[in-house]
């Protein structure tokens, strides 16, 4: 994209997230006339690379952001929390990845395909990044909702260890060749096995059965929807791939919409790629969606159980679109828009 530089700190700027964060600003030829990758006293003083240039990774303090326009956050939400308002009182626009301020009334909670007019709404100087199966599901969800008004959502999903961080993908790969080499498995990252299993657990469960996973996809959908009447409920399940989401969607509409109708919206949506031809065996897949930004969709039928329904099946890479990829694309239309501080 075209604008003046402008001084782009990555909080987080070693891990999963930041790295992508990274090679997303270098693909999309974000405006970065100034860098400052930044992260704990523990990786500071390592290098990373940016459009051919070695950059040596700072120290995260509350000093660390004099000077800088957009401060892009992936390092936890206590880090988020304790040093977001610094970043703020410095000039920075903040877009966090993190939960920290998600469902704060006062901090919007932007997907750009969905609710681009929300990041102008920032009291706090703080935008926050979605959760990830959340953003996948409300960019295919919202050219229907605006066509027949969604009544209720059930969604199951199949999430990769990505979601994890670095130390889960790890995890996952050891496990796969302790089992091969028979070898005792060491399980950390997750609360079981992961190697060639499901769990049905994603995050903490909370006092009603639910997962703050779960909890996160139910309140966040409504938020970005602008919608408190939309019902949602999940189940979060952790699946042994390493990149990519899946998600099978069940959705209620207040009025009538066909499979047809709906192909012929989501191709013409922004950021949807529909494969949709399972009698040839094309349909959305993890490994597929691996790399890649934009949100996939397919398996789009009628729901013959219930009045205006239809069943989805969506795919998108996590670490881009659901988390990368959506944080860069709001810092885009900060500057698009001349909304920084």
């Amino acid at each position: 994209m075209k604008g003046r530089p402008v001084s782009v700190a990555v909080v987080g700027a070693t891990g999963a997230v930041g790295e992508e964060m990274l090679k997303t600003l270098e693909r999309r030829e974000f405006p970065v006339g100034r860098l400052k990758p930044l992260a704990s006293m523990r990786s500071a003083g390592n290098d990373i690379t940016f459009r051919n240039e070695e950059f040596t990774v700072e120290e995260l303090t509350h000093e660390s952001f004099e000077g800088v326009d957009i401060a892009l956050f992936s390092a936890g939400g206590s880090i988020s929390k304790e040093f977001a308002p610094s970043a703020v009182a410095a000039g920075a626009v903040v877009i966090d990845n993190t939960n920290a301020f998600r469902m704060d009334e006062d901090v919007p909670l932007v997907v750009p395909e969905v609710n681009p007019h929300q990041i102008s709404n920032r009291p706090r100087g703080i935008i926050a990044n979605p959760n990830c199966s959340t953003i996948q599901m409300v960019v295919a969800l919202k050219p229907l909702h605006d066509i027949a008004g969604i009544k209720r959502i059930v969604v199951s999903t199949y999430q990769s260890v990505s979601g994890g961080g670095k130390r889960a993908i790890e995890e996952l790969d050891q496990q796969s060749r302790d089992i091969f080499n028979m070898r005792d498995l060491t399980i950390e990252k997750f609360p079981h096995q992961i190697a060639f299993n499901c769990i049905p657990q994603i995050d903490v469960f909370l006092e009603d059965g639910y997962s703050r996973e779960e909890f996160k996809m139910i309140h966040e959908t409504k938020k970005i929807m602008e919608d408190h009447s939309i019902q949602v409920t999940a189940t979060t399940v952790r699946t042994p791939v390493f990149y990519a989401h899946s998600e099978s969607v069940n959705v209620e509409f207040h009025y009538p919409i066909s499979a047809e109708m709906a192909r012929e919206a989501l191709e013409n949506a922004e950021g949807v790629v529909v494969i949709d031809d399972p009698a040839n065996g094309k349909y959305p897949l993890a490994v597929n969606a691996t790399g890649q930004d934009p949100v996939f969709v397919g398996r789009i039928r009628e729901d013959n159980t219930v009045e205006n329904g239809l069943n989805l099946w969506i795919v998108a890479d996590n670490i881009r679109k659901g988390a990368a990829l959506n944080a860069v694309q709001i810092a885009e239309k900060v500057i698009e828009e001349g909304l920084l501080n």
